[in-house]
């Protein structure tokens, strides 16, 4: 069976894209950001709660900050790429349901008045807009290098508050050469898929 989307295109997003652990130094714009935002703001989430926050880091002293948080052999990497993103579940996402959910405001007191809640909803949810993030960076000719190796605690403190909790550090430019490891091998559908 064959999918809709071309097989370039399916390429570009999922066979040949690959987690890149080096870049060239060509910037990536503020433009192009705003384009990779444009398509994933439209994935599914619950309620159409869209819990994900980016923090963009371009700055020279905010890049110093965060290396300082991430793990030993993930330091050159942020270090070097043209960009990093922090993205972080927003606890308070629900003081936006009113405009995000017009059809049914009363969501926002009636499912999630409890904080633990919010927090649970908000990082499932805010992950899910993660992994649509990664591939509308691939979609934009880009690749990531996503990571959750980094003092969690430490970015929250140094970048976000306490309503925000860092999920992942995503490194973004053009692939350098050697960018990649070799791909690890995945599961077959009949090792996941069961029909019941």
């Amino acid at each position: 069976m064959s999918l809709v989307l071309d097989p370039a295109a399916q390429d570009l997003l999922f066979r040949e894209a690959r987690t890149a652990n080096a870049f060239t130094d060509e910037p990536v714009t503020d433009e192009q950001v705003q384009a990779i935002y444009d398509l994933v703001k439209y994935g599914p989430t619950a309620f159409n709660q869209s819990p994900l926050r980016i923090t963009l880091v371009r700055s020279a002293e905010a890049r110093e900050r965060l290396v300082q948080h991430m793990a030993e052999g993930n330091q050159p990497k942020t270090a070097t790429a043209p960009l990093v993103a922090i993205l972080s579940a927003d606890n308070e996402f629900h003081d936006e349901l009113p405009y995000l959910l017009p059809h049914f405001p009363q969501a926002k007191d009636l499912f999630f008045s409890e904080r633990p809640v919010r927090e649970n909803a908000a990082a499932l949810n805010a992950a899910l807009q993660a992994a649509y993030f990664i591939v509308g960076v691939r979609a934009a000719g880009l690749s990531a290098g996503p990571m959750t190796g980094f003092d969690f605690a430490g970015v929250q403190k140094e970048f976000l508050d306490d309503d925000h909790t860092p999920l992942m550090v995503v490194n973004i430019g053009r692939p350098a050469e050697d960018a990649w490891f070799a791909r690890s091998p995945r599961l077959e559908a009949d090792q996941v898929i069961t029909t019941v």
